[in-house]
């Protein structure tokens, strides 16, 4: 059989999302380990999306596949008592072989969280971006309309990036501000290696002030990772949701909110 989960995760005390060599403390690590105990056997599992060091999930989506029968109820049980408490599967639905959690996906949505005031915050230590320099979030959410549609995002992605093709579809970036928060909130068809922290670190830039309104653009027509803006960090980076045709029924998470 085959299913899907839906994942919540705490990414400051992980490597990323993929199993890299032994002793290196990732989530696909952690839950493969979970799910193996629970299955009897071992089980791999496919993501939605990979995420970095230090970056959240509150939506990612991941599936596998397993010859040992238990209800789905038992698997999710099962699999959280086994798990770190940074880590929580959501939910789990059983879903015919043709789904897929990468390939069948149609869009992901991500939320970048800037803190910005004077003073850093305590509570929210490692969970948000803090920026003491006030940001213009009016000259941030018009810069980074640029950037909506099909393009070449070479100039947003991490130099190390292995995607076959830098060509990306943004259907929506919009930012907000929820008291001393900042959101930016971005969906694609899928997003390249660092591409959601570049844009934030170039729409930074722009809300400080230190660059015009077109510089988005600007980087963007480069199509040159080495005449970007600076990465900006991933504590505030959030997978939120990934969208699925509608036949899977799977669940959507809930949204983020902020005080």
């Amino acid at each position: 059989m085959r299913f899907a989960l839906g994942v919540e995760y705490n990414g400051q005390g992980f490597h990323g999302w993929q199993t890299q060599q032994a002793g290196t403390r990732t989530v696909q690590h952690c839950i493969e380990k979970a799910l193996t105990q629970v299955a009897n056997h071992p089980i791999h599992v496919f993501c939605a999306g990979r995420t970095d060091a230090g970056v959240h999930a509150l939506g990612q989506v991941i599936h596998f596949e397993t010859t040992a029968i238990r209800k789905e109820r038992n698997w999710l049980l099962g699999a959280n008592v086994n798990l770190p408490k940074d880590i929580s599967l959501l939910w789990i639905k059983a879903v015919p072989n043709d789904f897929h959690a990468r390939f069948s996906a149609m869009s992901r949505t991500y939320r970048y969280i800037i803190l910005n005031r004077q003073s850093r915050s305590a509570l929210y230590h490692k969970k948000i971006t803090w920026s003491h320099h006030p940001l213009d979030v009016n000259l941030m959410h018009q810069a980074a309309q640029y950037l909506v549609g099909t393009f070449d995002f070479s100039s947003y992605r991490a130099l190390a990036c292995q995607a076959k093709s830098p060509i990306k579809t943004i259907e929506f970036i919009q930012i907000t501000q929820q008291n001393n928060f900042i959101i930016i909130h971005i969906k694609a068809n899928a997003f390249l290696h660092h591409m959601v922290r570049n844009i934030a670190g170039v729409l930074m830039t722009i809300g400080r002030g230190e660059k015009p309104i077109h510089w988005t653009k600007t980087v963007l027509d480069y199509q040159d990772r080495r005449k970007g803006g600076v990465t900006a960090k991933p504590d505030g980076l959030y997978f939120q949701a990934v969208d699925y045709p509608p036949q899977y029924l799977l669940p959507q998470p809930s949204i983020l909110s902020l005080p």
